[in-house]
């Protein structure tokens, strides 16, 4: 049955809304009461009387570094990505509309607290006197912003829990078209997440609590930035591009960072439908429960650049939108949905002072993805589970989808806090997170697995774990240049496990075997070489296309199995080590003319351009990188590839916003940026951090007035230019 009606309209874009005089000159007063200081990497350093004045210029910063992401991400996040970019991102807008409800959006804005409603008026003030300000600035369509906009986008993270809704399965149900079967992507994805330690006073040499802020994240996605006000904001860090919250940052007394957590907080539940009367029913234990049609109008970008609408009616059960068909069942997708309390604990956990406070926030259990790791200058460190964990019954697999008709299955209420896994001032003195398992984030005194149900944690161990924590558990105290050390240590503990079994299947082969004599250099250059990367090293050169030749070999059968694939790797048979690595030396061969090719030359940095898909040219500039996937266990991650037209690899995601933070009588910290703060090429700040970025020699950071003094470049209100 078709779900669609398509409709051509002639130009449905409308042009930019003329400001009222009233609003000029509430915009005036509020860029009045804002101070932006820019220091002399472009950062900029807000400050207002108020908390909302201070958002009020921290987004209106943001929009004068990159405006273009601020719109992107909002285009995504209200579902109208398809009225800039053309109907191809019809399914993707559709997905977000089946939450992203603008009228209800608007009844939320109306309900909220009166503090956050101010935020969210100053949010959108401040991009709207931005437009009013630098009409040479065209949107594509976003041309005004209210204020319930900034419910859409709450949480801050790369990808939210909605993009595990599979896009041809909701485009097949939707068009009425057969049932599609969910396929795996085989090919090598750069793994996604971040890094996060902290370390307590009694494993420090100078007795104070240290954070490892290092997410890894597709490259500008936020921007670096210092909110102040008089009513006590004091936050310094990364802030997604179009939030008024820093993200992973830390203020005068506390610091966070979160990682992308493997704890299953979505499900899918199959519903047995029946039709009934002009709708449909699903059955519930003994029940028979009404679906719910919700109409949803789209609009597109055609061809000639006018705007056409595509119309849908899309169905709900009790337990989420319908996302797809699967068996003949319709699969119902159920996630957190919480926009006011999650928006409300991101910004509120800027403000936490110490842990109890920073707790009191996470009572709004509104955070489902992240990890968090926590540090104060009391002296106090934590690893805390996200908050919104669902009550599941723990005999069903939620790793699939489960019989939405058994009441068995339904989510029970939220899991306690005190419930959840956690290490809260741990004996060992540390604490981590790499988008890998809580049951060892504090060594000895990690939250213990068997009193937990499976759906605590999907994701298990992986390789930058291992890593970790052999440096973490060394008795040597810990300096904050040591814990920078730490983020930019350069094993590979991969290679360190996988070339014995590599040897031994060379070593085995017989004498006459023609590819004793073809493999001998690089096998021997492999034997002698300490599994860490550099940028004039030829052995990381030729592990890594090795690597990723076995990994996308073994990469389906692990996925089949829900097994690791860097297991899969270790259990490899001698042939296919053997061949993967020949077909490594191949391509090495092929796009450089030889294997010898030292790691340097072929992992870059490169900055080109505004775009948001980045365009790459091995005949422009660009920076060695030394640091490698975090496929291969490397803490620092630089998620590099060819793209078409070149033969060296370049990055666009792994480490973007670099920290370390030490909690002393006065913060001192020292970050790093991708690239630069600015997404103008004519920037001086588009790449002055390159070097930095790629050597690990963070700057400091001016946190306070005296950090900042003799750094300032400009100083100004809103609106000036």
């Amino acid at each position: 049955m078709a779900r669609f009606l398509g409709v051509s309209l002639a130009a449905l874009a409308l042009p930019a809304l003329a400001a009222t005089p009233k609003e000029m000159a509430r915009w005036h007063a509020e860029a009045a009461r804002v101070t932006i200081t820019r220091d002399d990497w472009g950062i900029a350093h807000v400050h207002g009387k108020t908390d909302a004045d201070a958002v009020f210029g921290m987004i209106y910063a943001q929009a004068e570094d990159d405006f273009n992401r601020i719109e992107a991400n909002y285009l995504t996040n209200l579902g109208r990505t398809a009225e800039a970019e053309g109907e191809s991102a019809i399914w993707a807008d559709l997905r977000q509309r089946l939450y992203v409800d603008p009228d209800r959006l608007k009844r939320d804005y109306d309900g909220a607290p009166a503090s956050l409603k101010a935020l969210m008026d100053a949010w959108a003030d401040g991009l709207n006197y931005y437009l009013a300000t630098h009409p040479a600035v065209k949107p594509r369509v976003l041309t005004h912003f209210e204020p319930w906009m900034a419910l859409s986008f709450t949480e801050g993270s790369i990808g939210g829990d909605i993009e595990r809704v599979d896009l041809k399965g909701l485009q097949a149900f939707y068009t009425g078209a057969p049932e599609v079967a969910l396929a795996a992507d085989n090919h090598l994805v750069e793994p996604t997440g971040s890094n996060g330690i902290v370390i307590a006073p009694k494993k420090t040499k100078d007795g104070h609590a240290l954070l490892l802020i290092n997410p890894h994240t597709s490259f500008f996605f936020r921007s670096e930035q210092q909110v102040t006000s008089d009513e006590g904001l004091n936050a310094y860090g990364a802030a997604t591009w179009g939030q008024f919250f820093i993200y992973q940052g830390f203020n005068a007394h506390a610091g966070w960072m979160h990682t992308s957590s493997g704890v299953d907080a979505v499900d899918e539940f199959a519903e047995t439908v029946t039709k009934a009367g002009s709708g449909f029913t699903t059955k519930y234990g003994a029940e028979e429960r009404p679906v719910t049609a919700v109409p949803i109008t789209l609009r597109y970008r055609t061809a000639d650049g006018k705007q056409a609408t595509r119309s849908f009616t899309t169905f709900a059960s009790t337990h989420g939108p319908i996302i797809r068909s699967e068996g003949g069942k319709w699969i119902a997708f159920k996630m957190m949905w919480k926009p006011v309390a999650a928006l409300q604990q991101s910004f509120g956990r800027t403000k936490a002072t110490d842990l109890a406070s920073f707790m009191t926030v996470a009572a709004l259990q509104a955070n489902s993805s992240n990890d968090t790791l926590f540090a104060d200058d009391k002296g106090e460190i934590a690893y805390l589970h996200p908050q919104f964990v669902p009550i599941r019954d723990d005999r069903f697999d939620y790793r699939g989808i489960v019989d939405g008709s058994d009441p068995a299955t339904d989510w029970k209420g939220l899991t306690p806090l005190q419930d959840l896994p956690q290490a809260v001032n741990p004996a060992s003195g540390f604490a981590y997170n790499t988008n890998d398992q809580p049951w060892q984030t504090a060594g000895a005194d990690s939250p213990d697995k068997a009193k937990f149900p499976h759906y605590m944690d999907m994701a298990g161990a992986n390789p930058r774990g291992e890593h970790a924590l052999r440096l973490l558990k060394s008795p040597r105290p810990v300096t904050q240049a040591g814990l920078l050390g730490f983020a930019f240590d350069s094993w590979m503990p991969t290679f360190t496990h996988a070339l014995p079994k590599l040897m031994s299947a060379y070593d085995a082969l017989p004498a006459d075997d023609p590819r004793r004599a073809k493999l001998a250099e690089p096998i021997l250059q492999l034997r002698r070489w300490n599994a860490r990367w550099a940028a004039d090293s030829v052995p990381t050169s030729v592990a890594v296309y090795w690597g990723t030749e076995l990994w996308q070999h073994v990469l389906p059968g692990a996925r089949a199995t829900r097994s690791s694939p860097w297991d899969a790797m270790l259990a490899s048979d001698p042939a296919t080590l053997l061949a993967t690595l020949q077909a490594g030396l191949d391509h090495l061969t092929a796009d450089f003319g030889t294997w010898q090719v030292p790691w340097g030359e072929i992992n870059r940095f490169q900055r080109n351009d505004a775009a948001i898909v980045q365009h790459f040219d091995d005949a422009k500039p660009s920076t060695p990188v030394p640091f490698t996937s975090a496929l291969w266990g490397s803490l620092a991650s630089f998620g590099s590839k060819q793209y078409p037209g070149t033969k060296r690899w370049y990055g666009t995601s792994g480490n973007s916003f670099v920290a370390v933070v030490e909690f002393g009588p006065a913060v001192k910290a020292f970050a790093v940026t991708a690239g630069g703060e600015s997404g103008h090429p004519e920037s001086p700040h588009f790449k002055d951090q390159a070097q930095r970025y790629a050597t690990g020699d963070l700057r400091a950071v001016y946190f306070t007035g005296a950090d900042l003094a003799g750094h300032v470049t400009r100083k100004y209100h809103p609106g000036e230019h």
